[in-house]
């Protein structure tokens, strides 16, 4: 499917590169013509012609948007050609794929990937730390992040802010996903990882996300921390081994 899509997106982007060269050229020429106009006169219907498709063309105005559009469109297709590469790597779950990740790399691209959704909802802040690199599978972890990060989405009734943040204690590397949504009772809390449970409206969730996020960070030898209350926002807190799982660790040491 990336291929398919990168085909296209080839095209386009050298299309977009060769018109932008000829819409300067266009506008040289332009530009010569009204050099040359100024320098001989026209008979009265002709002048008043050219006058009235002047008033209508706006010519500085055509510039200027032209060359806008085109920057615009050029980095439109910048940006889809990123997407898929992010959903490359996001869909590359494969469980040999152990290897030393960089934790706010995987934060990044995964918001690349699901940022349509929370952009109309809220607004993303970030306090990265730097990090060591932890031993893990990395498109799993962004399924983890991609899950917390649409939950928080979906708690917001209206707008607000999620916050992520990273950090290391130890042999540990944690990373936590935060909203300042409708928050939780502790009912829900004891029950939020449990399969098919959900508080969402119908069509708004399977109730699978954060179990399977659960099962991820424990199959990495992890743990998840929740901290929410009714009102007050939700911020869940995922630990990580820097090493990795004993198992794991072990396969790739070997």
């Amino acid at each position: 499917v990336a291929h398919e899509i990168n085909n296209p997106l080839g095209f386009v982007s050298s299309n977009l590169h060769t018109l932008g060269e000829y819409v300067n050229t266009l506008f040289e020429l332009v530009d010569a013509y009204e050099a040359a106009l100024g320098l001989v006169s026209l008979p009265a219907g002709a002048q008043a012609k050219l006058d009235a498709v002047r008033r209508h063309a706006d010519v500085g105005y055509l510039r200027a948007d032209a060359l806008d559009l085109l920057g615009e469109s050029v980095d439109g297709v910048k940006r889809v050609r990123q997407i898929v590469q992010d959903l490359k790597d996001f869909s590359h779950v494969d469980a040999g794929e152990w290897k030393r990740v960089d934790l706010n790399a995987c934060i990044a691209s995964t918001l690349n990937v699901v940022s349509n959704e929370i952009k109309y909802k809220a607004k993303v802040e970030r306090d990265l730390a730097v990090l060591p690199e932890v031993l893990c599978n990395a498109p799993q972890i962004s399924q983890v992040i991609m899950n917390l990060l649409v939950n928080a989405a979906q708690a917001i009734e209206t707008s607000g802010i999620i916050r992520l943040a990273t950090g290391a204690e130890g042999d540990w590397a944690w990373f936590e996903v935060a909203d300042d949504g409708k928050g939780m009772s502790e009912e829900v809390k004891k029950r939020i990882f449990e399969p098919f449970y959900t508080t969402k409206a119908v069509g708004q969730g399977t109730g699978l996300g954060l179990s399977v996020s659960y099962g991820i960070v424990g199959k990495h030898g992890g743990r998840i921390e929740v901290f929410s209350a009714p009102d007050q926002g939700a911020r869940f807190r995922v630990w990580l081994p820097v090493n990795g799982s004993r198992e794991e660790a072990g396969a790739v040491a070997g």
